[in-house]
């Protein structure tokens, strides 16, 4: 339902409000569900109304991805870069888990908004002024946005979404081969999956601190 005002008439359109109901509607139903129309419905308008604010689709999609790109934590001056990138890589994390349908969108879009090329400009920086060459910027940002929206695209396909139902299915998927015939994976996941506390995304921040592990040493090589 539209949102109107006191006086009951819907407040005025705006380009914020074009993208507020966009990511709402991407949020709930998918980059399917996002539609002129449907976008139009959403804001209680005819769908000319909201050419007026953006082109198409396209630009919508541009707009959308930039809303996520600025919610991403950026790198402060003080802070050492290997927990300023840890911090931006959760905090990317936790957005894409807030918009599911932008794992796959984030770097695809060719004209990229404010915050998207703040956000870019800023770590690449915070890397250069640490002591990384070009090189190794450019293999560091490679890494760590592929392991990020990897592995939120990976989660995201998981038939789970939560420990719970993640030690339902492990044992439904259990009960469908014998032990002995696959003795690793039945002891993987009896020994581990369906252990008390067992939470799959806990993996993110093993594997990230493997990468930025991994780049530490580079850089010390480097110097």
């Amino acid at each position: 339902m539209a949102t109107q005002s006191p006086a009951g008439r819907r407040p005025p359109l705006t380009r914020q409000r074009v993208i507020d109901a966009a990511v709402a509607l991407a949020d709930a139903g998918g980059l399917q569900a996002l539609t002129m129309r449907r976008l139009a419905q959403a804001l209680g308008v005819e769908p000319m109304s909201v050419y007026y604010h953006v082109a198409n689709k396209a630009q919508i999609l541009d707009e959308i991805v930039d809303f996520v790109f600025a919610q991403i934590d950026l790198p402060t001056a003080q802070e050492p870069w290997k927990s300023a990138m840890r911090r931006r890589a959760i905090s990317a994390r936790d957005a894409l888990v807030r918009h599911p349908w932008a794992a796959g969108l984030m770097d695809s879009r060719t004209n990229p908004g404010p915050a998207t090329l703040r956000h870019h400009d800023a770590v690449i920086g915070k890397l250069r002024s640490s002591g990384f060459s070009i090189v190794l910027t450019a293999h560091a940002v490679s890494v760590l946005d592929g392991y990020i929206y990897g592995f939120a695209l990976q989660e995201k396909a998981l038939p789970f979404d939560s420990p719970e139902t993640a030690a339902q299915v492990a044992e439904m998927i259990l009960e469908q081969f014998p032990a002995e015939d696959y003795p690793h994976l039945a002891e993987l996941t009896t020994e581990h999956v369906l252990q008390p506390g067992y939470d799959y995304s806990e993996e993110f921040e093993f594997g990230l601190d493997l990468i930025l592990d991994g780049l530490e040493r580079h850089l010390r090589a480097d110097m």
